[in-house]
């Protein structure tokens, strides 16, 4: 027990972070599974990250209200993004989806109430690690329990050929918008424990850069399995400590890395255990 608690008290940063990543791949996830390349989780993660500091740092809100009023106004968000880019598809998606998470990096970077470029501080610190671990077994359990209905099935009709899924009288528009306002969802909850699990928060902790982030956990993965992103966020989360040596590449290694899963396991990481199965069974 000691040891544990040993280990806890060096790397509870690192264990807390994982968590947040954890449930901020699964965000995109969501969208991915419906054939979605919509790349805003960033700016849903930042909307709720300063909803949710405001409230605490100004008002002092208790953690669970500014929370859920956080998650709350990036579904509508999100909902509200979804309805005029529904129609795009593919790349013209991914860059109508960055640029209005580069509107929010903006106005957030030009606001008072958002302290501009310097951020706000002094956030408290109250995401415990069983509070971050607790949300994140909610949103894997509701995720697990959405896979065995009709929408789910839904979803991937969509994603594998939206004209026969028109065909046997699927909505499809309304299934991208409740897709993506999931997603926001998801991204909000994992932008407000991580302005509660850090000190301050900066318009740049949820720009482009940590959208890319966000896209290359579930590449390595797995672009359509919730599973992939656990694996993704949490390898590439513990990824930079173990080769600390090599700080002055990280990016450097990360391609390398992205790479390699892209020509040796296009699947992701999660197709490699599922390959092991088959050959089990063989």
């Amino acid at each position: 027990m000691s040891v544990l608690l040993d280990f806890y008290a060096k790397h509870s940063r690192l264990i807390d972070q994982i968590g947040v990543n954890a449930i901020l791949a699964l965000s995109l996830s969501v969208s991915l599974q419906a054939g979605q390349l919509a790349l805003a989780q960033a700016a849903f993660m930042g909307i709720a990250a300063y909803i949710s500091t405001i409230l605490a740092v100004n008002a002092h809100w208790p953690l669970f209200a500014t929370i859920a009023v956080a998650v709350l106004a990036s579904t509508i968000v999100a909902a509200l993004l979804a309805y005029p880019v529904r129609r795009l598809r593919g790349v013209f998606l991914a860059i109508a989806t960055i640029g209005f998470g580069e509107i929010v990096r903006v106005v957030a970077n030009n606001l008072k109430i958002t302290g501009g470029a310097e951020g706000i501080s002094s956030i408290p610190n109250d995401a415990t690690t069983p509070v971050i671990y607790g949300a994140l077994a909610l949103v894997g359990l509701a995720l697990f329990a959405l896979s065995r209905t009709k929408f789910a099935l839904a979803v991937a009709l969509v994603r594998e050929d939206e004209y026969a899924a028109r065909g046997v009288g699927v909505d499809v528009g309304m299934i991208r918008t409740l897709s993506l306002a999931l997603g926001g969802a998801i991204a909000g909850l994992g932008g407000a424990l991580y302005a509660h699990a850090s000190f301050f928060i900066t318009p740049t902790d949820f720009g482009f850069g940590r959208m890319e982030q966000i896209l290359v956990w579930c590449v390595v993965g797995g672009v359509t399995s919730p599973l992939g992103a656990l694996l993704g966020a949490t390898v590439l989360s513990i990824l930079p400590e173990a080769i600390r040596f090599l700080a002055d590449y990280r990016e450097i290694t990360n391609g390398i890395i992205l790479l390699a899963v892209i020509l040796f396991a296009p699947g992701g990481l999660s197709s490699l255990w599922r390959r092991g199965t088959i050959r089990v069974r063989v």
